[in-house]
């Protein structure tokens, strides 16, 4: 039976991949480098040190890896974040999962000051159990650093008893790693043949459908009562 339920933030929770890419994608305009905004935007749910790898070299990172860093988080925060929004109906969701007993944590390659807007953004203060950051951990998503923090800060529950729900292939590839089973949101636009590649064993269009599933029947969530997701019935 599903006991906890584990969270990304951006793309999942709220929208935004849209404007870390533009975020990244001007920071890189800053520091010499003009890459298309399309193949930002396939990076975003990594974190800066496993994002940054894919568009400079070693000694550019020695060089102005950490300016380059600083200087977007400044722009996503003081340009992008104020445009964020959250998606329908994820207040409801949390809600209603907290009535059915279930645990969530929220698990975020974003930084602490970032997540912490997002919790306001969607009205969700007070109603998970753990948080984790990008901050907290070593290594970003597709390492399992991130979700393997959120379990201890569960209680390190059995992973047949939990879940990861996330919209990139990083979020995928890092929960399978423990044996975690993931259920792929299509909001943040990633492809379905690229979550499924990852390992989603799903796909939902948004956290209102995953509420809509639950007030249906409890039956017709996207995983079974082992914790491992089942195909979705308009898939």
């Amino acid at each position: 039976m599903v006991e906890n339920v584990i969270f990304d933030v951006d793309g999942t929770l709220v929208d935004s991949v849209d404007e870390h890419a533009e975020a990244w994608r001007r920071a890189f305009l800053h520091f010499g480098r003009d890459i298309p905004f399309a193949h930002v935007r396939s990076q975003i749910g990594k974190g800066a040190d496993q994002l940054l790898p894919v568009f400079f070299n070693d000694e550019e990172l020695e060089r102005f890896g950490k300016d380059l860093e600083d200087y977007r988080s400044q722009l996503f925060m003081s340009e992008f974040l104020p445009k964020v929004r959250p998606f329908l109906r994820v207040r409801e969701l949390f809600q209603r999962l907290r009535e059915t007993g279930i645990r969530i944590a929220l698990a975020s390659s974003a930084k602490e000051e970032e997540l912490k807007q997002y919790v306001k953004l969607c009205g969700i203060e007070g109603l998970f159990e753990a948080r984790t950051s990008k901050d907290e951990v070593d290594q970003s998503k597709p390492h399992p650093d991130i979700f393997e923090a959120a379990l201890a800060r569960l209680g390190r529950p059995d992973v047949r008893g939990a879940v990861v729900v996330g919209d990139t292939p990083y979020d995928a590839l890092a929960a399978n790693k423990l044996g975690l089973a993931t259920v792929g949101v299509r909001a943040g636009g990633f492809s379905p043949e690229d979550l499924r590649s990852a390992g989603c064993r799903t796909l939902v269009k948004d956290p209102a459908e995953l509420l809509a599933r639950l007030d249906a029947s409890p039956r017709d969530w996207p995983w079974n009562e082992a914790g491992v997701a089942q195909p979705a019935k308009d898939e």
